[in-house]
């Protein structure tokens, strides 16, 4: 059990190569206060370069980061992964980054989340499970246009393809959510190699057990092996234990300037 102020969590984590890649690209950081999952791309060695790279700037942020520096430690990644391709001749290499780093706003503890990518953001309160992340994918906007439900989007043949990632020489600048940190809740945090084999509601089904954390990630990560395991796989689950009062009203203008970030459901447009 990890103490932070007033936050007590629970963290486990795992990832697997699973039964049909060469390389496990993904790469995960669970450590206080970053948890985090990146799935990265890019061909030959380049993806598991990318997200290796991630996954080192956000360890560096420290023990209480601001979100100005999450900010700053993604530019920075970025930038280091757009600099693979000329040192090393590869085509342009990326990752996703999916995930929850605890930051305080006025004292308050909240959860920042963040995503680029398809890699995904679960938030389970009792025995509700909500994705927080907005999958950027080809599949999800043919969801939001109306041209595909979300059980034809399991099979629909370019669900694979990504819209947005860090690096690849792109400025796309992920999404941000600010949410007060309250318990008892629990967070899963995982690639694509867990969702393309597992339903929402096989997920929903474990995720909702009341197993330790540990348990859970094995059980998850089982049975998307046992369904095919056709990608990485990789899971991050953060169980806060305890009850956390609910912080005051929080002004947007907090965010020092950082730009297209919810909170509560509200959104904050430049």
């Amino acid at each position: 059990m990890t103490v932070v102020d007033d936050v007590k969590l629970s963290v486990a984590s795992a990832t697997n190569i699973g039964h049909r890649r060469a390389f496990n690209e993904d790469a995960i950081l669970a450590e206080r206060p970053v948890f985090i999952v990146a799935d990265g791309m890019g061909g030959h060695d380049a993806g598991d370069r990318a997200s290796a790279i991630l996954i080192d700037e956000m360890g560096k942020l420290g023990s209480d980061p601001s979100v100005e520096a999450v900010r700053d430690a993604l530019n920075r990644a970025r930038w280091t992964i757009d600099s693979l391709e000329a040192s090393h001749l590869w085509r342009a290499a990326g990752t996703t980054v999916s995930g929850i780093v605890l930051v305080r706003q006025d004292g308050w503890p909240y959860w920042l989340v963040i995503n680029l990518g398809d890699s995904r953001t679960y938030r389970v309160v009792g025995d509700q499970v909500s994705q927080v992340s907005v999958d950027h994918s080809e599949a999800q906007e043919m969801i939001e246009a109306g041209e595909l439900d979300a059980e034809a989007a399991r099979t629909y043949s370019r669900r694979n393809v990504i819209t947005r990632v860090l690096g690849a020489h792109t400025i796309e600048r992920p999404d941000y959510w600010l949410i007060p940190v309250t318990g008892p809740q629990r967070w899963m945090i995982c690639s694509d190699g867990l969702t393309s084999e597992l339903t929402e509601a096989e997920i929903a089904r474990i995720l909702i057990q009341p197993l330790p954390a540990g348990d859970a990630v094995n059980e998850l990560v089982d049975a998307a092996l046992a369904a095919g395991g056709r990608d990485n796989v990789s899971v991050v689950i953060v169980d806060v234990e305890d009850s956390v009062d609910e912080p005051g009203e929080a002004t947007l203008d907090d965010m020092m300037g950082l730009e297209d970030v919810e909170r509560s459901g509200e959104k904050d447009r430049p």
